[in-house]
């Protein structure tokens, strides 16, 4: 089965809090990309509301219930109490935990596992209670894995920004490549579904995806943004299916 696409509208967000305008709109954004075949949707709300606002979430769940209901919406963040009740009331279809601080630009560590045993295990409890699949960020180490698998999560999404940024070094690229199989084999081993996600391009999506078969999901934004100003939103989703091993 192909690598399903869901798109992150943190970047198209950011764009449009730039000014108190409407403009660009990130429902309308989401639909464009559902429309085309985008398999779902992924944003990232955080306390400051800098990209996603908390206003957009019940029209982006609209959204998806309404017009595309076999679609996919996916909620990422810190697991604080009013995370969780965003999550509980929304129940999406998956809910990410990211160990990020709220002085972050954007992810960039996975979690410790060991350490916030109590902290995920008790997040995911909620969750899974309520039918949510949950994920949980993840550095591409094996020796995390075990610790990953007591917290009762679903999905590792192991965090891709190091083999992003190996876009001009080819035998860095294979170096994180080859750490990113082993912690995705891993991780399949324990019984656990593999997303990826962080800077993820048309030009590296195929190694990625062929040095891990099992690869259920890339979530991605800022690239696939990067993109629509070049080639639109709808050829742009095209052209991310295409690497993912979809026909678009």
């Amino acid at each position: 089965m192909a690598t399903t696409l869901s798109v992150n509208l943190n970047a198209i967000a950011q764009l449009r809090n730039r000014r108190d305008l409407p403009w660009p709109s990130v429902v309308e954004m989401g639909r464009i990309a559902l429309s085309t075949g985008a398999h779902g949707l992924t944003i990232h709300p955080r306390p400051d509301e800098r990209h996603i606002r908390f206003s957009d979430i019940p029209e982006l769940h609209t959204l998806i219930q309404e017009e595309f209901p076999s679609a996919e919406f996916n909620i990422e963040g810190y697991p604080t109490e009013h995370f969780l009740k965003i999550a509980e009331s929304v129940k999406p279809d998956q809910v990410t935990l990211v160990p990020d601080d709220p002085s972050q630009a954007t992810s960039d560590h996975g979690w410790d596992f060991q350490a916030n045993h109590n902290l995920l295990s008790t997040s995911i409890d909620r969750l899974s209670k309520l039918g949510i699949r949950t994920a949980l960020f993840s550095d591409p180490d094996p020796a995390g894995v075990s610790w990953a698998v007591k917290t009762g999560c679903d999905r590792l999404e192991f965090y891709t920004g190091p083999y992003g940024g190996t876009y001009d070094n080819p035998a860095a690229a294979t170096e994180e490549l080859e750490k990113l199989g082993a912690s995705a084999n891993a991780a399949f081993q324990a019984g656990l579904g593999i997303n990826a996600g962080h800077d993820l391009t048309v030009d590296n999506l195929p190694a990625l995806i062929e040095q891990i078969p099992q690869l259920a999901e890339v979530s991605i934004g800022h690239g696939l943004t990067a993109d629509a100003l070049i080639y639109g939103m709808e050829e742009t989703i095209k052209r991310f299916l295409r690497a993912c091993g979809h026909d678009a």
